[in-house]
């Protein structure tokens, strides 16, 4: 395995906050690369209930058959000197695109990194999104299929907004739709024991956070990793009396939010968020159905759409008495991990840094300081094959992961037309045009439907030399069409869709074809957490 950084084009804020220049430090507490001592020291006077949290861990880790190194970690959250490095992810088929791979391999070297340099316990966390209701997010993984990337969808039928948590496998459909991957699939020395894994996790498990979280456990069994799922109702009595907390706090926090999205807005940051006034950044469940929360000018609670009204002693008596009704959204999500957990950092992409960059006033709110946010690792992997054909057409790696490859391979094929057909074909319309020129003069002169007719008769002719040229094109591109296909796979491979590998591509491929050890061996080394991006040749 080769490790080699690369630099990206990161947007103004993300750019702004990776190197701690412009306004956007104003928003964090803590710089994102520094000395972690002092955050160690901040944790000392806060208490956590680690017992409570110590014995949920445990019981849901059990129930998906964690490896011991889990249940280990989960222990060694009894040291008062313990802390945490979190981050999380909604719980993808097959774990979802890459970059929940990458967030966890992040999550578990961070970790490792900064047991050894503040020589206390520091235990990997990752807070599988069980309380996300948005179930056309996760139902489907994208394979490599010749000239693109396929999608591949989970046929199971939800009608409510329930959450991901509480919807039980479709094992039926499940059961069809891997079998359909994997005969997508080469098959390979690992590609049964895979299979017979998969089919094993499924067979296990009874929600789709049952088969993410015992999938994880199939490629990390040995690193310590702890998962903990935000919709489990154990979590949700877990969270009572920081509910409660919300509740009183929720006008502070709105405004605060608000007021700072507004700010960072007229800096020139721009937000992947859309904030309300109004918002009260809590979820209640009714029906099976997670209903958004407003407040309204009375500060009554109300459903974004008038589906549930409450009031502050209803919501609070809910709070207290049947937690599981309630769930947090994208603002209060982070400060309920903080409330939880002793967290060291957390460790997010761009896109959560960017939303956590308005969370500074909800923290303030109850009293918190925000935890360090940290980039987590980003990686394309290139396997040998993918490497031969970027020597074979000298195209460098990095350039095909910003920039894509449509105008090289298009200069490419240009480059075997002699003379070239696209400029061939119009240097003839354009003579045509000239030569038909008097003849649609005198038309028009004679009358003027003539006029049109001769106007649409070089249409016409220039027409006959557009299908002739894409005829001609046709030809070279079946001549060609090995080469063209090795230019798709590029494509496929280091931009598929125009964007990052880790966006687009799932594990399974790379799974069947090299095992986990790549994953492990990678998830043992120590990237610089400074460094944008990595290439993994594998």
């Amino acid at each position: 395995m080769r490790i080699d950084p690369m630099q990206l084009n990161q947007s103004k804020l993300i750019h702004d906050y990776r190197n701690n220049t412009g306004t956007i430090r104003n928003h964090f507490d803590y710089p994102p690369f520094q000395n972690y001592e002092q955050r160690v020291k901040d944790l000392k006077s806060r208490s956590f209930n680690r017992e409570h949290l110590i014995n949920v861990l445990h019981t849901i880790n059990q129930q998906w058959d964690a490896p011991d190194t889990t249940h280990h970690n989960i222990e060694r959250l009894n040291n008062e000197e313990s802390v945490v490095v979190i981050g999380g992810q909604q719980a993808g088929l097959l774990t979802g695109p890459l970059y929940t791979i990458n967030k966890i391999i992040s999550i578990i070297q961070f970790a490792k990194q900064q047991e050894e340099h503040l020589n206390i316990p520091v235990i990997p966390v990752f807070w599988i999104a069980g309380e996300d209701h948005d179930f056309d997010e996760i139902n489907h993984v994208y394979l490599p299929d010749k000239t693109e990337m396929k999608k591949h969808k989970l046929r199971q039928r939800t009608k409510e907004k329930r959450s991901i948590s509480t919807i039980d496998l479709d094992k039926e459909e499940a059961t069809k739709w891997i079998n359909q991957l994997f005969v997508q699939l080469q098959e390979t020395a690992y590609t049964k024991d895979l299979y017979t894994a998969v089919k094993d996790c499924l067979y296990l498990s009874k929600t789709y956070v049952d088969f993410f979280a015992r999938v994880i456990y199939q490629i990390f069994n040995q690193e310590g990793l702890v998962l903990i799922d935000s919709g489990h109702p154990k979590v949700r009595h877990l969270e009572t009396e920081h509910f409660v907390e919300l509740i009183h706090k929720q006008s502070e926090i709105t405004s605060g939010v608000y007021t700072a999205y507004q700010q960072l807005k007229q800096e020139g940051y721009s937000l992947p968020l859309d904030l309300g006034p109004h918002d009260a950044h809590l979820f209640y469940h009714q029906n099976q159905e997670r209903v958004l929360l407003t407040r309204n000018e009375n500060g009554a609670w109300r459903g974004k759409q008038d589906e549930v009204e409450l009031t502050t002693e209803e919501l609070l008596n809910v709070a207290k008495n049947t937690p599981d009704l309630l769930s947090n959204n994208v603002v209060t999500r982070p400060i309920m991990q903080e409330l939880l957990f002793p967290t060291l950092a957390f460790i997010g992409g761009n896109g959560e840094i960017s939303y956590w960059s308005v969370l500074k006033p909800a923290f303030r709110a109850v009293n918190l300081k925000m935890p360090p946010v940290l980039p987590r690792l980003s990686f394309t992997f290139i396997d040998k094959s993918v490497s031969k054909l970027l020597a074979k057409y000298e195209i460098s790696d990095t350039r095909v992961i910003e920039s894509g490859i449509d105008d090289l391979k298009q200069n490419w094929l240009e480059a075997k037309q002699s003379p070239p057909i696209e400029q061939m074909a119009d240097e003839i319309k354009l003579e045509i045009e000239k030569v038909h020129l008097p003849l649609r003069n005198v038309a028009q002169e004679m009358q003027s439907d003539l006029g049109e007719l001769a106007a649409k008769n070089l249409y016409y002719l220039q027409a006959n030399v557009d299908y002739l040229k894409k005829r001609m094109v046709n030809v070279l591109e079946a001549k060609y069409a090995q080469e063209l296909a090795e230019f798709d796979r590029l494509h496929n491979t280091l931009h598929p869709s125009g964007g990052l590998q880790e966006r687009i591509w799932n594990l399974l491929p790379l799974w069947n074809k090299y095992g986990v050890y790549f994953i492990k061996q990678l998830t043992g080394e120590a990237c610089s957490f400074e460094k944008e991006h990595f290439i993994i040749h594998i």
